[in-house]
């Protein structure tokens, strides 16, 4: 999946998602920012959710330790996140056994 973000350089954060995670999850946007840059780090195809643009969820770390499922997108050369917030026990026991 590196090619994935081969050509990445930064974040979408518009209008409508920038506290989103936050009032709804309690996850900062930096912390959503986070699980990209640390290893492991698991991306697999949200192809149940994906009717217009192709998601994607990518389960990791925050650089404190939090365990973070992240929806997202690829937009031009930008990640745009559209939702984050803790794993729950399934994707918890995803993570760990395929990390």
């Amino acid at each position: 999946m590196k090619e994935l973000f081969a050509d990445i350089t930064g974040f979408d954060w518009d209008d409508g998602n920038r506290d989103k995670n936050y009032s709804k999850h309690n996850v900062l946007n930096g912390e959503s920012e986070d699980v990209f840059f640390n290893q492991p780090l698991i991306i697999v195809s949200d192809n149940k959710h994906s009717k217009k643009e192709r998601r994607y969820a990518a389960f990791g770390m925050t650089d404190g330790g939090r365990k973070l499922s992240v929806v997202f997108t690829l937009r031009a050369k930008l990640i745009r996140v559209i939702s984050a917030r803790d794993m729950n026990g399934k994707e918890r026991e995803y993570y760990e056994k395929h990390t």
